[in-house]
């Protein structure tokens, strides 16, 4: 047999071993994949309401983008914390913990009524979610058969499940009230927790302790900046996607939903179906590379429709998903093995800087589109994306380990 059909065979038994191992998981794994998704809805829960919630509380777009801002930014600093906390208490205490808190902020959120109030109630919803998402990420790894890369797969299609169910929640609860979306998180939640509270087995605590710099001295490590600081600049475009589209469709919170719910589907299916086959086509860097300058492309589309016609920004926005699920799948499992840091460290210190994007982009989106027009907005995210596909591209050496062999 010749090495190109031995290349082949080696390659399709590769890829039925991963389908198989996806599907034959522990309770322990669906369990924490199941509460995942849920605490992904919470992120893009509000997209439905955010028009209703301006109206109601009689705020602009850029302060009730802070829902966004207030929550990643909390997100991003605590993910700082995340490892010292899960290091003492153990994994499954964390992931309790963060669930406990997003519970009770979440149902605040619904209480509130003012904008500056709902503001700081998603701020300590961003604290629970970072203390579940960190953890859960690597509590996965540990628990799930066929390795890391099977769990990113897994975490990934949470991911997107969630930010699908996420809009389709909302809407369906926010065309009836916009407080119904957090209390129905808050139950969501409550679920996930006795489903955390039951399946997973208690999960050790690390022979050594993570400490409140390591995420940060991690960071030290080229690879692992290079993959952190293209992440950032690349979750500024997914953001703009995201927090600002709902303000120029014109669309009730059904509209809205339906258009996000289509989104996050593509998102799940690039995430878990498409992005394992391009990056053992293509590699992690040539694949996260040219998916970046297509994102870019779509957003200059996004930029020049604005305005002129609503279906071209839908179909760009539900096209845009299947870009951002193959960069998420990529830019995760980059994260988790580039670096010689323990997952947890290497994972909380690329959390910090990424979600840092997921902070800026909803405010600074809405304030450029208010001094001067939604057109600047993409073009601006555009440009964003551009620089993080040229922070992969300009360290590409420090990213080499991760091309699979003869790209």
């Amino acid at each position: 047999m010749n090495s190109t059909a031995l290349n082949a065979n080696n390659g399709a038994a590769t890829l039925t071993r991963e389908k198989q191992s996806i599907l034959k998981q522990p309770k322990a794994v669906w369990a924490v994949a199941g509460a995942s998704v849920f605490a992904f809805m919470g992120i893009g829960l509000v997209d439905p309401i955010l028009p209703a919630i301006a109206e109601n509380l009689q705020a602009t777009p850029s302060q009730v983008s802070l829902l966004f801002t207030s929550y990643f930014l909390i997100t991003a600093i605590a993910m700082l914390v995340t490892g010292f906390v899960s290091s003492r208490i153990g994994g499954k205490r964390t992931l309790l913990l963060g669930l406990a808190v997003i519970v009770v902020f979440a149902t605040l959120s619904g209480l509130s009524g003012t904008v500056d109030a709902l503001v700081g109630f998603r701020a300590g919803w961003g604290l629970g979610n970072a203390l579940f998402v960190a953890t859960a990420l690597a509590v996965m790894v540990g628990v799930a058969s066929g390795g890391a890369a099977t769990a990113v797969i897994l975490y990934e299609a949470a991911l997107g499940l969630g930010l699908s169910l996420g809009p389709l929640m909302g809407a369906l609860l926010g065309g009836w009230k916009w407080q119904a979306p957090f209390f129905g998180t808050a139950a969501a939640m409550a679920i996930a927790f006795i489903l955390i509270m039951v399946l997973l087995p208690k999960t050790q605590s690390p022979a050594v302790r993570t400490r409140l710099r390591d995420p940060l001295l991690a960071l030290g490590h080229k690879g692992l900046r290079t993959t952190a600081g293209s992440a950032l600049f690349y979750n500024y475009g997914f953001f703009t996607i995201l927090a600002f589209v709902p303000f120029i469709l014109g669309f009730d919170a059904y509209g809205i939903g339906a258009v996000f719910f289509g989104w996050g589907v593509a998102v799940a299916v690039f995430s878990v179906f498409v992005a394992p086959i391009v990056q053992r086509r293509f590699g992690a860097v040539g694949a996260l590379t040219a998916s970046l300058v297509g994102l870019a492309v779509i957003l200059v589309g996004m930029a020049m429709a604005a305005g002129q016609s609503v279906t071209t920004v839908v179909v760009l926005t539900v096209v845009s998903g299947a870009l951002l699920g193959i960069n998420n799948t990529l830019f995760t499992e980059m994260a988790m093995a580039v670096s010689d840091s323990p997952r947890p460290v290497a994972s909380a210190g690329y959390n910090f800087v990424r979600w840092m994007g997921g902070a800026l982009a909803p405010f600074l989106a809405a304030q450029i589109a208010e001094h001067s027009n939604a057109s600047v907005t993409f073009y601006v995210a555009a440009a964003m994306v551009v620089v993080s596909a040229g922070v992969i591209v300009g360290g590409r050496k420090f990213l080499v380990a991760h091309e699979p062999a003869g790209v």
